[in-house]
């Protein structure tokens, strides 16, 4: 049960710096290209010495205190960032990856993150980021469990959609418990999902958006004899899509 709830946190900690590490500032497509290089070289060398140049004092303090919670969990986490174009210089786009491994007393758990931040540059300066399309899944199970995640992108205001988290595997007798709970930024650490046997082979939820635009996070795990699988993915809602 320990473990359990230590993989919670570590979904909620990898959020939350995801979330903080990378709002960049630059100026020049040739700037970015040099930041994106030396961003990925530093969070994989474990030197942070980009955020004093990139930041003020009290965000700087905020990305750091949140890296070392990922690392602490994923001592050889290792980020991959690509630089996607846009054709105004002062926007930009990394598509970034994360990946690591854990283990806890006989357990491996490897961690597998896919999401994607777009900022704006104003006088040299980042001036508003947003995450976009976030997956993250942390497992135990060596990818034994035939598991397939249909959780959209981005659906209208307003909207019904589906979440389905599908077992492919009959699962005979095999008894397999979960949950899934939506997460509203401000009370991130104070909430847990509460997990119950799962007599239809997955989670399957019908949902309505949020009337306002946004980004909607939902995290869940899946208990089953092979071993643990937590996610966490963002749905994007808009007005139009």
């Amino acid at each position: 049960m320990s473990n359990l709830r230590s993989l919670k946190n570590i979904g909620v900690y990898l959020y939350l710096s995801i979330y903080l590490i990378f709002p960049y500032p630059a100026t020049t497509q040739l700037k970015k290209v040099d930041l994106r290089r030396n961003i990925e070289n530093g969070l994989n060398s474990r030197d942070l010495n980009f955020i004093k140049e990139s930041f003020t004092d009290d965000v700087g303090f905020v990305i750091q205190k949140n890296f070392y919670k990922i690392i602490k969990e994923f001592p050889n986490a290792q980020w991959e960032i690509k630089l996607l174009d846009k054709k105004n210089p002062n926007e930009g786009v990394f598509q970034i990856k994360v990946n690591g491994k854990k283990t806890i007393g006989r357990e491996t758990y490897t961690l597998n993150s896919n999401f994607s931040y777009l900022f704006s540059i104003v006088d040299g300066k980042i001036n508003s980021g947003s995450l976009k399309n976030l997956f993250t899944v942390i497992r135990n199970d060596e990818k034994r469990i035939d598991i397939t995640f249909r959780i959209p992108k981005k659906v209208l205001t307003g909207t019904k959609y589906d979440i389905d988290i599908i077992l492919n595997k009959p699962l005979e007798e095999v008894i397999v418990a979960g949950g899934i709970k939506p997460y509203q930024e401000e009370s991130f650490l104070e909430q847990e999902i509460e997990i119950e046997p799962l007599v239809s082979g997955g989670i399957f939820k019908m949902t309505r958006a949020p009337s306002k635009p946004g980004l909607q996070i939902w995290s869940g795990i899946i208990a089953h004899p092979n071993g643990i699988i937590t996610f966490t993915k963002s749905v994007d809602i808009v007005e139009k899509i």
